[in-house]
């Protein structure tokens, strides 16, 4: 299965209070790795954007006023998420919203048995400690340089590198495997670094040679 990293930007922190997304990113990928496959739109709210929420992501109103609606949207989001594992940092605010606005257009709404969120494995990881995004990016050391402002599709990047070290996965995967010379490149999967390495035996005369180099080491070190 494949996975989802999303995020969004909206108007405000409650759906409830008529708050709405303003900004839908994920990026997919297979066993963690990009497969360059994403999905990104900044969504008209069909509403003022308070100033609060402004500073935070910095999406005018007016600049908004011209994207497309959710309705206009919601169907090829839908399609870019089937099926997929869907990893979300603080999941239970990008989903509400999310689901939500589903639900007035009676579609189908994300269920919670596909997602992970990101932010109760960093809690069960590390109790009792900052555990938002930024705190998380400074303790792995992952760059934050470019995030001035909140952005969905630079908060998935950032989060795809944060739940690798969360769940202690490393980055790239090498294989290192002896590859037959005929295998066909195609069936070597594309979402793997394989690294082929031609082993040579040392001949007898190398292998005494490296016996008299360690006798002498040996003696000039330690008598």
């Amino acid at each position: 299965m494949n996975e989802i990293f999303l995020d969004t930007e909206t108007t405000g922190l409650s759906y409830k209070d008529n708050h709405k997304i303003v900004e839908i990113a994920c990026i997919e990928t297979q066993d963690l790795v990009p497969t360059k496959k994403v999905f990104h739109k900044l969504i008209n709210p069909e509403r003022d954007v308070p100033d609060e929420a402004f500073r935070i992501h910095g999406f005018s109103t007016d600049f908004l006023k011209t994207k497309e609606t959710f309705d206009k949207i919601a169907d090829e989001f839908l399609t870019f998420i089937a099926n997929k594992k869907i990893i979300i940092h603080n999941a239970s605010f990008d989903v509400g919203f999310l689901n939500h606005q589903l639900k007035l257009l009676k579609k189908e709404e994300i269920k919670k048995d596909k997602i992970v969120d990101s932010l109760e494995v960093a809690r069960n990881k590390f109790p009792g400690t900052s555990n938002s995004l930024d705190a998380l990016c400074r303790r792995f050391n992952v760059d934050l340089s470019l995030r001035g402002k909140h952005n969905a599709l630079l908060d998935c990047k950032l989060l795809r590198e944060v739940y690798i070290n969360l769940i202690d996965v490393k980055e790239p995967r090498l294989i290192f495997t002896n590859v037959p010379t005929k295998t066909n490149k195609a069936d070597l999967s594309k979402n793997f670094f394989k690294y082929n390495k031609k082993i040579v035996a040392a001949d007898g005369k190398e292998l005494e040679n490296h016996k008299n180099f360690i006798k002498k080491e040996i003696k000039k070190n330690y008598y």
